[in-house]
């Protein structure tokens, strides 16, 4: 038998594929069922499809709130209660199923009249056997006298960082008051994919304003003050317009086979962007109480409060009693305990009087009675645990006595177990952070010592020692490039309130020189805004920011900067606060804008790099590179088309039998 070349073999393996394709394809589907055989056969590699309904898809004037929806063969529904959306939204959820070769929904509320009613199934249903996907399908029908036809498209973003929002609510209004929002349900609802994509279909000639929103409540409006919501004011007008798209045909899942234009109708608006926060939670509240470790309970609350608490001890003195620590927003509080004596007692009682919000929204103040606060881990069980660890270390004593090593006598104090953050490879901007497990008695900064070598000689280096937080500290160090600096704490610096004492630290820390470092310049435009509320954030591949400037005179510049790839990330710090602020519907401000630079940026050591920055050149959704968003949009759903595999295969084993040598 003749070889055959690898040329021919190639223009010959396809033409023999289909041909046998096409011949065991006609035997099959007389002979054997769709599903794959164990012999060989051919796969069920198509989609169920609509063989009918009741009523008929699109139909109108209809007032049945039950529909069967009839299908080829037998399907599923995958997560019928996420992914099945039914427009407009049902206060009472409706019922959505799977039975045999058909799909049965039951609407439990009252029909609307001269309304177009949507199912969107989106790509939930599937054959039974094989999971073949169906495609995106969407039953419709109106109780009026015609459909509307018209979707409204777009996205929704973080507002805080432009991550897509996955399955986040989003609705029209064509009631343009700023009360329909907390007063109405949606009109016409969808929700987002792992895109943060979403299409609101049936939708009628109109003017509209559209909102998202994280209904926690199932009320399709915005009552509770802790949901994630989305608006503004902009309004829109749907449209559409012939066009053409390009479709791909996969030849199997990793192949394309051609590329299709395709015509289709192209509903506009499809770029509505809505930016999503956290709505401050204003209604004040205590959440929860506890005390994990004996020297301390803590109180949480929804909201914060620029009046602490007052509390009363029933079974203790509380005048003098604690070292009070709060957050920056003063909605967490902790109490201290400054005597043993509380420490070691397992329950305390207490009444805590504090501003609570009424039902009319104001605060008044609020007494919670003979509340209780109890350790984990009781007085007496700690006990036993500290006499086994006593225990432990005589019998180790006593060994090293019996073979004449050193030993001690004495069982040794656990020393105040301080947290130094002291980089040994220190930039120009560098910060020397301590933080304290427990608040401070004693803080002698005279014991805190900065030394740099210069000509080989160890000189004293001025610093800024300043406190942050109740237990934070910093060391603000005008740092000189190519120097070799030693950090050091003596013993005792720092004292606990329970009398524990610190150790003696040294750390040694070299601040490179300026070859090593990259200078990045960053001309920004496209807002009419003060150069100076706008803050420019380079972040690190977690989308983490690493360093960050104010804008001036139209530029952000990072000197020394560390060689390494960054992304980069604006924000407008409207109030000049120097952080990003949320939005609040009720005072009508929307969050801060954020903008992400489209590309990675590259800063190597001796490299000035500049960049101009155009926030608002690309589309807000388009901004965010992909490498840092953690929000990846989830791989659609496609026919498998095995059955050419299973064909080219089929036609590799016939030339074989036939003597052909591959």
């Amino acid at each position: 038998m003749k070889k055959i070349s690898s040329f021919n073999k190639m223009r010959i393996l396809p033409i023999i594929a289909l041909a046998l394709f096409t011949i065991h394809y006609s035997l099959f589907t007389i002979s054997c069922a769709r599903m794959g055989q164990p012999d060989g056969g051919w796969y069920d590699d198509d989609p169920p499809q609509v063989v009918g309904s009741t009523p008929e898809d699109r139909a109108t004037h209809i007032n049945t709130k039950k529909i069967n929806i009839f299908f080829d063969e037998f399907i599923k529904i995958e997560n019928p209660s996420e992914k099945v959306i039914v427009s407009p939204p049902q206060l009472e959820m409706p019922e959505i199923k799977a039975s045999g070769k058909k799909i049965v929904v039951e609407l439990k509320d009252t029909l609307k009249e001269n309304t177009t009613y949507t199912i969107d199934f989106s790509d939930a249903i599937t054959d039974n056997n094989e999971n073949n996907p169906m495609g995106n399908y969407t039953f419709t029908f109106s109780t009026g006298e015609q459909i509307d036809t018209f979707e409204i498209g777009g996205y929704v973003l973080d507002a805080s960082n432009l991550e897509p929002i996955k399955g986040i609510a989003v609705g029209l209004y064509d009631d343009l008051s700023d009360t329909a929002f907390t007063t109405k349900p949606l009109m016409r609802i969808s929700r987002t994919d792992s895109r943060g994509h979403f299409v609101v279909k049936g939708v009628a000639p109109g003017t509209y304003r559209a909102y998202a929103l994280q209904d926690m409540d199932g009320d399709f409006c915005f009552k509770q003050m802790g949901e994630m919501i989305a608006f503004n004011h902009e309004t829109f007008s749907p449209s559409s317009k012939p066009d053409t798209r390009t479709d791909t045909i996969w030849r199997d899942s990793l192949h394309i086979d051609a590329f299709k234009q395709v015509p289709y109708t192209h509903f506009l608006p499809d770029d509505v962007t809505l930016l999503a926060f956290l709505h401050p939670q204003t209604d004040r509240y205590l959440l929860k109480t506890e005390r994990v470790e004996p020297n301390k309970f803590s109180l949480y609350f929804s909201y914060g409060d620029s009046i602490l608490p007052e509390i009363h001890g029933l079974n203790f003195n509380a005048d003098s009693a604690f070292v009070i620590e709060t957050n920056e927003k003063r909605d967490t509080i902790h109490y201290w305990l400054r005597d043993t004596t509380l420490i070691n007692q397992d329950t305390l009682r207490m009444d805590i009087t504090y501003n609570m919000t009424d039902t009319l929204g104001n605060l008044v103040l609020n007494t919670d009675s003979a509340l209780e606060m109890l350790p984990k881990v009781s007085y007496e069980k700690r006990m036993r645990e500290l006499n086994k660890e006593i225990e432990k270390w005589q019998k180790q004593q006593e060994k090293k006595k019996k073979n004449d090593q050193p030993y001690d006598s004495i069982y040794p104090i656990k020393p105040l177990e301080v947290k130094y953050n002291v980089p040994s490879a220190a930039t120009p901007d560098s910060r020397i952070t301590i933080e304290m497990p427990t608040p401070l008695a004693v803080c002698d900064t005279s014991k805190v010592h900065l030394y740099s070598m210069i000509d080989s000689v160890w000189y004293q280096t001025p610093y800024e020692f300043r406190q942050t937080e109740l237990r934070q500290y910093e060391l603000l160090v005008d740092w000189r490039l190519e120097t070799e600096y030693s950090f050091e704490v003596d013993s005792a610096a720092f004292v606990d309130i329970y009398g524990t004492v610190a150790k003696a630290q040294k750390h040694g820390i070299k601040v490179k020189g300026s070859d090593e470092f990259s200078l990045l310049m960053v001309n920004v435009s496209g807002l009419e805004v003060a150069d100076t509320s706008i803050i420019v954030q380079l972040l690190d591949n977690s989308d983490n920011p690493v360093r960050e400037v104010r804008v001036k005179k139209g530029t952000a510049r990072f000197e020394y900067l560390t060689p390494g790839k960054y992304y980069m990330r604006a924000f407008v710090d409207a109030n000049g606060n120097g952080i990003w602020d949320t939005g609040d519907y009720k005072a009508d401000r929307q969050a801060e804008a954020v903008y992400y630079y489209p590309q990675e940026i590259e800063c190597k050591e001796k490299w000035d790099v500049t960049k101009s920055w155009n926030l608002t050149e690309v589309l807000r959704f388009r901004q965010k590179p992909s490498a840092i968003t953690k929000q990846k949009p989830e791989k659609e759903k496609q026919l498998k088309n095995r059955n050419f595999e299973r064909a080219k295969q089929l036609g590799i084993e016939y030339l074989k039998t036939k003597g052909v040598k591959l």
